[in-house]
């Protein structure tokens, strides 16, 4: 078999935020900022009591004082409650601004640093036969900057200190640097970095650091709930700039493309603003917990506010292997794969020999790695796995999703699948990836 054409693509276009790019050369006024006012007026409501010109007895001007009293009365309970309702809400706004100071010490920026070739001008540039080796010699390599992210200190330990960020952030770089809040930069050490969930621990020296972020509990977010995001958008330029914003929503499952294959991950969804640059920064709660690490956003023309965070329930379990490992161990099966759709539906009816009810669902076996588990569990090329321990899987993300989360090394996973038309089940035990494959 060979690669199919998907038809059946997303209409958006799911992007990591990208790191701002460094240009060669820095032109004068490269960036322009407009600021716009917003001006509020206030509404006072009054309250008018019309009283019968015709009545002037005794108890006509009682009932009118004690009107008029209550009048009054009304007036200054409705002004009180306007301001409580102000004292309220500028409260609520000193809150947000106090947790932002009290947290922004352990926000940080990352840049990425990579190995450039460069040729020196001279007379050796003359392309002819007689000067390939002058040419050799006049070649020169250097790091430069290629790009910058955010990132967040969550552990502080004698005189370390450790940084989470994005694995795309931090990917491919000769060199890191870690600006701090005070405005120092310091060098930065890659610990470990994990592309399938797009994550990243990074190492510095902890003399400079006197605050280290507290992580929360994602599990707890609901709609609606307010969160602040906080990064370096089209880089230091900008550094530690604050958006805030609401979850829009919770427990949702994307599709991504990683430098070790395509990935499905539990992301929260939110509308606070977050730009190239704000990769790897932390998302918070108003009372300054991390609940997620910003990664993603939906871009395309039309589409706003629509953007992912890593939450940061799935993030610590990762960075807790990082530290312990440098690397994460996951479990290997051993199969090459691609999804059902992708499949023609004449290829899924008259070869593999599935029902109406059976076509698009599930994961098409393109080959077995000899001696992987799955080879010795049984499993052939054109088998279509359909299930992984009675979990029902569409897709390939879904399948490594299940695998990575639900199962670990040495696990025996009961595996579903059709073949000539027939269910089966296979009893599989898995072992340590061998590749940096995904779901091999």
């Amino acid at each position: 078999m060979t690669n199919y054409k998907d038809e059946k693509q997303p209409s958006y276009e799911l992007q990591t935020i990208e790191q701002p790019q460094k240009p060669k050369k820095k032109p004068s006024g490269w960036f322009k900022p407009f600021v716009s006012g917003i001006v509020g007026g206030t509404l006072a409501l009054g309250v008018y009591v019309l009283t019968p010109y015709a009545q002037h007895s005794e108890s006509s001007r009682a009932n009118e004082s004690s009107t008029k009293t209550e009048a009054v009365s009304t007036n200054d309970t409705s002004a009180n409650t306007s301001k409580t309702t102000a004292v309220q809400t500028s409260n609520s706004s000193s809150s947000i601004s106090s947790m932002v100071e009290n947290v922004s010490p352990a926000i940080v920026g990352i840049t990425n640093y990579q190995t450039q070739s460069q040729t020196a001008a001279g007379f050796g540039d003359v392309n002819t036969p007689f000067d390939e080796s002058q040419q050799n010699q006049n070649k020169s390599s250097q790091e430069e900057e290629t790009g910058t992210g955010s990132g967040v200190i969550f552990k502080k330990s004698g005189s370390k200190a450790y940084v989470l960020t994005n694995n795309h952030v931090i990917e491919g770089a000769n060199k890191l640097t870690v600006s701090l809040h005070d405005g120092k930069t310091v060098e930065g050490k890659l610990v470990g970095a994990d592309p399938l969930t797009d994550l990243a621990v990074v190492e510095i020296s902890s003399s400079n650091v006197t605050k280290a972020a507290t992580l929360g509990d994602s599990s707890s977010l609901r709609a609606g709930e307010t969160v602040i995001a906080i990064g370096n958008p089209l880089g230091e330029d900008l550094s530690r700039t604050v958006t805030q914003g609401i979850v829009s929503g919770v427990d949702r499952t994307v599709s991504m493309n990683t430098s070790a294959g395509e990935s499905s991950i539990n992301v929260i969804q939110t509308d606070a603003a977050i730009n190239p640059g704000n990769s790897g920064g932390p998302l918070l709660t108003t009372d300054g917990k991390v609940v997620g690490i910003t990664s993603m956003k939906i871009s395309e023309t039309g589409v706003e506010g629509i953007g992912f965070a890593l939450p940061i329930n799935d993030v610590k379990p990762i960075a807790e292997q990082l530290l312990a490992k440098g690397k994460i161990v996951r479990p290997y099966i051993g199969i090459s794969m691609l999804d059902l759709e992708q499949v023609p539906n004449v290829y899924q009816k008259e070869t593999l020999g599935l029902k109406s009810s059976q076509l698009d669902k599930g994961v098409y076996v393109k080959d077995i790695a000899a001696g992987s588990p799955a080879a010795k569990a049984g499993l052939k090329s054109e088998d279509v796995i359909t299930a992984i321990n009675g979990k029902k899987v569409k897709t390939g993300s879904e399948l490594r999703h299940e695998l990575y989360t639900n199962a670990k090394v040495g696990d025996a996973v009961k595996i579903t699948l059709i073949r000539n038309g027939k269910e089966e089940t296979k009893q599989v035990t898995l072992t340590q990836s061998e590749s940096k494959e995904v779901s091999s």
